[in-house]
């Protein structure tokens, strides 16, 4: 009996030595965990102080996204031996110079993708790559202060593809204007003389003019979060249907080193292309009247991609 009850008083006495343990232990994770965030938030101050200082900021961040897939036999789609693939990626980079008395913000944006069906019994089909997606966009901006979130600006952007039909068409935005800081990495541009030159072979939809220009960037980093929205709209003085806007956001979530996960989408409105598109599809033989900024159908663009993320 004494044996059983010194077993027991034994056992009673690990256990509760072991719960003391964990307990110290966690204490000390909490002790160690505080001084890790205060040390954490000093380093964000310096690095706030840094950002602050005169000069050059560099960054780039982007998403990849892919997929492969091959069928043999699947008699439930129409292609029933296949091989197909896809892949895609975007590049947001920025350089900007801040200075006392200017800035010259200078953007990059590039989204392009491809894919490829190969279809073993259609001896006719490609088997390249086609390209789906094909995005560029740069701008650079330029500005004098005036006031403390105020600035006189000039901006030029231009926006085209560059895997189909480059510079066809193509804009180019030059314009004059104010420039507005409101908070931090918020830029907002309003630009009131603004002539929008638009590059392509059919000049009877596509037309230059002049207009007011209004950009508004988004760019921040919290954390493991990073994120970039950008609004570009041209308004035209002589017709509404020469007006256009862009509409480009995207999202990165840093999980291990540089690498994570992203996700990009993009809006857009562009009632010349739209007319040229329709043109492309019009059919002589049809009943339908030919199409015209009158009645063509200008449906919103969009886009999507969600991929692994890089950050440099």
């Amino acid at each position: 009996m004494k044996k059983v009850l010194f077993i027991g008083a034994l056992f009673l006495g690990m256990v509760s030595l072991n719960a003391q343990t964990k307990e110290e232990l966690q204490a000390q994770k909490a002790e160690k965990q505080a001084a890790a965030d205060a040390l954490q938030g000093e380093a964000n101050a310096l690095q706030a102080q840094i950002d602050a200082l005169p000069g050059w900021r560099k960054g780039a961040f982007g998403t990849i996204g892919g997929s492969i897939s091959e069928f043999s036999n699947w008699y439930s789609q129409s292609a029933v031996d296949n091989s197909s693939g896809t892949i895609g990626f975007t590049v947001n980079g920025f350089a900007n110079l801040i200075e006392d008395k200017f800035f010259w913000r200078n953007s990059l944006n590039v989204n392009l993708g491809w894919v490829k069906l190969d279809d073993k019994n259609d001896p006719t089909d490609s088997e390249d790559f086609e390209a789906t997606t094909d995005v560029f966009n740069i701008s650079s901006l330029y500005g004098r202060n005036i006031a403390k979130n105020l600035a006189v600006s000039g901006l030029a952007e231009y926006r085209t593809t560059i895997l189909d039909n480059f510079n066809d068409p193509g804009y180019l935005d030059v314009g004059v204007g104010l420039t507005w800081t409101p908070i931090e990495n918020l830029i907002v541009v309003a630009h009131p003389l603004n002539y929008n030159f638009v590059f392509a072979k059919n000049d009877a939809v596509f037309q230059s003019s002049l207009g007011a220009k209004i950009v508004a960037d988004y760019t921040r980093q919290i954390g493991a979060i990073s994120f970039k929205s950008n609004f570009s709209t041209f308004q035209s003085y002589e017709d509404g249907d020469l007006s256009n806007f862009t509409w480009i956001n995207s999202f990165g979530y840093n999980l291990w080193k540089m690498i994570g996960v992203g996700f990009d989408f993009g809006l857009r409105s562009n009632k010349q292309e739209a007319l040229n598109y329709a043109l492309g599809q019009y059919d002589v033989t049809s009943t339908n009247a030919e199409p015209t900024f009158d009645n063509v159908d200008n449906k919103l663009q969009s886009y999507w991609l969600l991929g692994l993320n890089y950050k440099f």
